[in-house]
């Protein structure tokens, strides 16, 4: 896109004030929290279960004959349900989030449409939108995602929510230009090149949403989480579960902006 073009993607809720995604346009970022993030959730430790395999002992009998035979007990094998592994600490949480991007030692991959992107983890712009570093032609930022520092941590129960540049100052596509392409059962990896683990995640839906959509209080939660809309913290989903969002902006230009945005919800596999 032109010059003025670039991703925008988060949300504000400001005492009673809402206001929804702006959009991809000048500064475009969508408005988000004022407050900087508490500490991040955390996944519940896991219950042990009990497993269906079963192991036999052998104790001896005796049958009417007066011969000796052998008798199965079973026992039930109770293991700990696997861990799935959290990214650790990802950023000094002391770090306002109006302190500019930091660097995260994660890596967004989405198999499907090629995509193998450094990510940053961004806070807020002077202007308190969500920031989407910008840069000169062939600067590597536009191949850059990023991770709202007010959402939730990849991985752990909660909404993660990820922006990325549609294109770039030339109008080349970038990272995410192709996101609309994806379909329920996508792939979708996290991968942490410090424990140089993956966090897999399966696609759920793709939505496209119009500006007067996206500024509906139900959308916001359900791409930022219910937390930040309320102007609390990232909050544990309700459902437990490890939630990712991906969002760019769409459709029609003018007017300095586009007026669509493409969003994708996933839930992490394993």
């Amino acid at each position: 896109m032109a010059a003025r073009r670039h991703v925008i993607g988060s949300l504000i809720m400001v005492l009673a004030i809402s206001a929804g995604l702006a959009g991809c346009r000048n500064q475009e970022t969508g408005k988000v929290l004022l407050e900087p993030s508490p500490s991040l959730p955390r996944l519940p430790s896991a219950q042990p279960f009990v497993q269906a395999t079963l192991l036999s002992t052998v104790q001896p009998a005796l049958n009417l004959s007066g011969l000796p035979t052998l008798q199965l007990t079973l026992q039930p094998i109770v293991q700990p349900t696997p861990t799935l592994f959290i990214p650790g600490p990802l950023f000094d949480a002391r770090v306002d989030l109006r302190a500019g991007p930091v660097e995260v030692l994660l890596e967004l991959q989405i198999p499907k449409l090629k995509v193998n992107a450094p990510m940053l983890g961004v806070g807020l712009t002077l202007e308190n939108e969500m920031d989407a570093p910008k840069g000169p032609v062939g600067d590597p930022v536009w191949h850059t995602a990023f991770w709202y520092r007010g959402s939730g941590l990849p991985g752990a129960s909660g909404i993660a929510t990820i922006a990325g540049h549609v294109d770039d100052l030339l109008g080349q596509p970038e990272i995410f230009s192709h996101l609309g392409d994806l379909r329920a059962g996508d792939v979708i990896v996290i991968h942490d090149r410090a424990a140089l683990l993956d966090i897999r995640f399966s696609v759920n839906q793709v939505k496209v949403y119009s500006l007067q959509e996206s500024n509906d209080p139900i959308v916001m939660a359900h791409i930022f989480g219910a937390g930040p809309v309320a102007g609390l913290s990232a909050q544990p989903s309700p459902d437990g579960l490890s939630h990712l969002t991906l969002i760019t902006c769409a459709g029609n230009y003018a007017n300095g902006e586009f007026d669509h945005h493409t969003v994708v919800y996933a839930t992490r596999v394993y």
